[in-house]
């Protein structure tokens, strides 16, 4: 009985050393270095972006009208949000190289997912997000108009991850908090294949993806 005890209790702690782990992406250190991320980042890196671009449409809209084209924006990214997590990260790409792809863009997450590192995206990766975002608002609604769709799609961005963030490592206490904490966890230990609305779960519900009870994903 003993032997059994110390045996589960090993099990426990294999267990919690691979889910907290922070692996080794790149045998480069510097681009490893760069594939970890403190929480904070995008907060630093996009809030001024943010800032900048609602101060660049304030003379030629008026607060209502900046709030709904913000507001249209980040509709916007709640889509790029459903759909990249549904057919970008939970796609397998075929072949040894497909499989280190999708690895690296959401696999790891999967393997390792109490990694406090590795919960928002890296600069790196959301970088060229934001400047194809930048083209496709300027070739759609052209400037000054995309102004504050722009910044409220990289508001929906930033929503995202500190979202991700909190519901892996946060202690959520109200209702909000704790349905978006309880859907993610049913994403990564009950069926990958469903729940794919991080900050915007309401889509799983329009898509036919929400858990149910007792529902699995279609293989």
């Amino acid at each position: 009985m003993q032997s059994a005890g110390h045996e589960a209790q090993d099990t426990k702690l294999q267990v919690a050393g691979r889910l907290s782990a922070s692996p080794q992406l790149f045998e480069n250190r510097v681009l490893d270095k760069l594939s970890r991320v403190y929480w904070p980042t995008p907060l630093f890196v996009y809030v001024p972006v943010i800032a900048g671009l609602l101060a660049s449409c304030s003379g030629s809209y008026d607060p209502w009208s900046t709030f709904w084209l913000a507001a249209l924006g980040y509709f916007i990214w709640t889509l790029i949000e459903y759909f990249g997590h549904r057919y970008l990260f939970h796609t397998l790409f075929p072949g040894r190289f497909g499989a280190r792809i999708h690895f690296l863009i959401h696999g790891v997450h999967h393997e390792h997912p109490n990694d406090p590192l590795r919960l928002v995206m890296p600069v790196l990766l959301s970088g060229p997000i934001m400047l194809v975002a930048f083209g496709v608002t300027r070739l759609i609604f052209g400037f000054p108009l995309g102004y504050p769709v722009l910044a409220g799609f990289i508001a929906g961005y930033v929503a995202y991850d500190m979202v991700h963030y909190y519901v892996h490592h946060g202690s959520p206490k109200g209702w909000a908090g704790r349905t978006l904490r309880r859907l993610h966890m049913l994403h990564h230990f009950r069926d990958p294949g469903l729940g794919f609305g991080v900050s915007a779960p309401w889509w799983d519900y329009v898509f036919g993806t929400a858990h149910a009870p007792g529902r699995k994903a279609a293989d």
